[in-house]
C-alpha cells in the first residue's frame, strides 16, 4: 500500500505498557514491586511477569526469552533511552521518590522542565527510568510565539524529599 497522506493520532492516545527484556526476572519482578510499587498480575514461570498498577493488566512487561543472565544493554547503543512513570501530583512524585531512595537505588538524574519535574535512574538493569508529575497545562512555560518552552533546571531533591517525610 502506497503512502498517501500524514496520520495523526487522536490526542486521547496513551501508551499502554512497555515490555522489558531483563537477565534476572526474580530480581527484576523484586525491583518493580518493591521500589516502584507495582503489583504483579500474572507470571509465566521463569520467563516472564506482568506488573501493574490498579489493577491494569499490565504496565510493565518483563521477559527473559533472549535475555537471561546477560548483561546490561551498552549505553552507547539504539535503544529503549527510558520508561516514564506520571504520578498525579508532586506529593505522590515525593513519595514514590523516597521510596526510590530508601531502597538504596542510585540517581542518575533530576530536572524542572517547566512542564514538568523529573527523577532519573536505572532497574537492575541498566534500564532507564524517569519518575515526574506534570504541572497543568495552563501554567506550561510558552515562548514569544506560543510554543512550549521546556527546560532543564535544577530540581531541589532535599525539597521533594521533604515533601514526601511531611506526607503532603
Amino acid at each position: 500500500m502506497p503512502f498517501t497522506a500524514p496520520f495523526t493520532a487522536p490526542a486521547d492516545l496513551r501508551i499502554g505498557h512497555v515490555h522489558l527484556r531483563v537477565a534476572d526476572l526474580d530480581r527484576a519482578i523484586a525491583f518493580y514491586r518493591d521500589v516502584m510499587g507495582l503489583q504483579v498480575m500474572q507470571r509465566y514461570g521463569a520467563q516472564a511477569a506482568f506488573l501493574s498498577a490498579g489493577g491494569y493488566h499490565h504496565h510493565i512487561g518483563l521477559n527473559t526469552w533472549d535475555s537471561l543472565g546477560a548483561p546490561p544493554a551498552p549505553q552507547n547503543r539504539p535503544g529503549l533511552y527510558h520508561v516514564a512513570f506520571l504520578y498525579p501530583d508532586r506529593a505522590a512524585l515525593a513519595r514514590a521518590f523516597a521510596q526510590v531512595v530508601a531502597a538504596g537505588v542510585a540517581i542518575q538524574g533530576a530536572a524542572d522542565h517547566g512542564v514538568s519535574e523529573a527523577v532519573y535512574f536505572a532497574d537492575p538493569d541498566g534500564n532507564g527510568i524517569e519518575i515526574y508529575w506534570d504541572r497543568a497545562p495552563q501554567d506550561w512555560p510558552r515562548d514569544a510565539h506560543g510554543m512550549i518552552a521546556m527546560k532543564n533546571a535544577a530540581l531541589d531533591l532535599a525539597a521533594l524529599l521533604s515533601e514526601a517525610q511531611l506526607g503532603n
